[in-house]
């Protein structure tokens, strides 16, 4: 069983309670409480290892959190999921800009909101070996060595096609708004030509990337106005 702190930051009492109960079914400490200005302090006081969000809460809302957490040193490695209100796809991309690690829309199934919480505390996929490789599902990928197997068969990667597939693979599970992965396929030498990607342009190196990897190209999710997620599951 789990045995992971999870704070859980909601202003109606009846969500409060269902996301409560069903993380503590599956074994998680939870930490619940009703305001930005509480989930703050919670945050402070005893560092949980992840928190579920709502936005739309009274005085300090949710992405005022979000953001005052992500600048804090103390607490901006901790994982985000936030619960948000369907058609609040503005307020979506920015909490993910901002460093939110995922989102639920609200009315919301408890099964996948845990599923969602348990893949933001999963490590990342990385082997403990010296080459650092990444392995998720039938993707093998050496970052130090440029090299990409999608079952056993090698795949060829332009730059940029591999940079981004690194990217997704850090995190499996999190979803990415295209700015995200325009910034993490650039890296700090935008001049470059091979490097030079636009938010458009993220696109179709996506469908290109889905098409090298085969049957692999499936785990690269598309997730409608927001961004892109490599599932692991």
């Amino acid at each position: 069983m789990a045995r992971e702190t999870v704070l859980v930051v909601d202003d109606e009492e009846d969500i409060l309670e269902l996301v409560k109960y069903n993380l503590a079914k599956e074994g998680y400490t939870v930490v619940a409480v009703a305001s930005g200005e509480d989930a703050l302090a919670a945050s402070r006081t005893k560092l949980p290892d992840a928190v579920v969000l709502d936005l739309m809460l009274p005085g300090l809302d949710g992405l005022e959190v979000c953001r005052r957490m992500k600048s804090d040193p103390t607490t901006r490695h901790i994982p985000i999921v936030m619960l948000t209100a369907k058609g609040t796809e503005a307020d979506i991309v920015t909490g993910l800009e901002l460093g939110a690690s995922d989102y639920v829309t609200k009315p919301f199934s408890p099964r996948v909101l845990t599923a969602r919480v348990k893949a933001v505390l999963r490590r990342d996929t990385e082997s403990t070996d010296e080459g650092g490789v990444l392995r998720v599902r039938q993707l093998t990928i050496h970052p130090g060595r440029h090299e990409v197997l999608a079952g056993d068969v090698p795949v060829s990667l332009t730059a940029t096609e591999f940079r981004i597939l690194v990217f997704l693979s850090r995190r499996p599970g999190w979803v990415f708004t295209r700015q995200q992965i325009v910034d993490a396929a650039q890296g700090d030498d935008v001049y470059v030509a091979d490097r030079f990607v636009t938010d458009r342009s993220v696109d179709v190196h996506i469908v290109s990337l889905r098409r090298k990897l085969g049957a692999c190209g499936a785990y690269i999710e598309t997730v409608r106005g927001v961004g892109y997620r490599l599932r692991d599951d």
